[in-house]
């Protein structure tokens, strides 16, 4: 949300809703209302998230991304959380697609080399990589993403978000009924509690 705050107005809009927030003057269900026009739907949830939380968050979704970082914590957390996802939530893994990314990754390091190990047992597909890069600091502060920052200083980032973005492209949109064309490029919810 404090990325939305920096977003130039001269940028494609964004619409977010922050899902940690309750407003006296309105319902949760009105707070969390998706624009009909909305093509993307983008739902950032804590890493604590348990069984009926996991259940009601994933019910309509095409895709699920677990971003992973190179930490034996990160890791533990991650896997504890990818056998709710499958187990006690009974994802229906022919209707989502489920990918990891490991996160602030360097390269040629013991970390990334024991997260590696992890993500390729867990027998789902590894999306991506997101190295530890200042250009995702860079863009946080001005609100804008990485494909957004001078091509020149981000191109191994690009390279590296364009294997993601090839694998979200390719999802099949679960048939909806009364379901509207959407239009804005992108709605992001978060549901993350805010930073302590």
């Amino acid at each position: 949300m404090r990325w939305l705050e920096n977003r130039p107005k001269n940028r494609p809009p964004i619409h977010g809703i922050a899902g940690f927030k309750n407003s006296m003057n309105t319902t949760r269900s009105w707070q969390w209302r998706v624009p009909k026009e909305t093509r993307h739907l983008i739902v950032d949830t804590p890493a604590a998230l348990e069984g009926p939380d996991i259940h009601n968050i994933i019910y309509d979704a095409s895709n699920i991304l677990i971003p992973v970082m190179p930490s034996p914590i990160d890791i533990r957390f991650a896997a504890k959380f990818i056998a709710d996802l499958l187990l006690l939530a009974q994802l229906d893994r022919g209707g989502i697609k489920v990918g990891v990314i490991a996160s602030r990754t360097r390269s040629n390091t013991k970390s990334l080399e024991k997260l590696m190990r992890f993500l390729r047992s867990l027998k789902i597909p590894i999306v991506g990589m997101i190295r530890d890069s200042q250009n995702y600091v860079a863009a946080v502060e001005q609100g804008i993403g990485v494909y957004e920052l001078p091509h020149r200083r981000a191109t191994k980032d690009e390279e590296h978000m364009a294997n993601i973005v090839s694998w979200l492209d390719q999802w099949q949109p679960r048939r909806r009924e009364a379901t509207p064309k959407p239009t804005i490029p992108v709605l992001s919810v978060d549901q993350t509690r805010p930073l302590q």
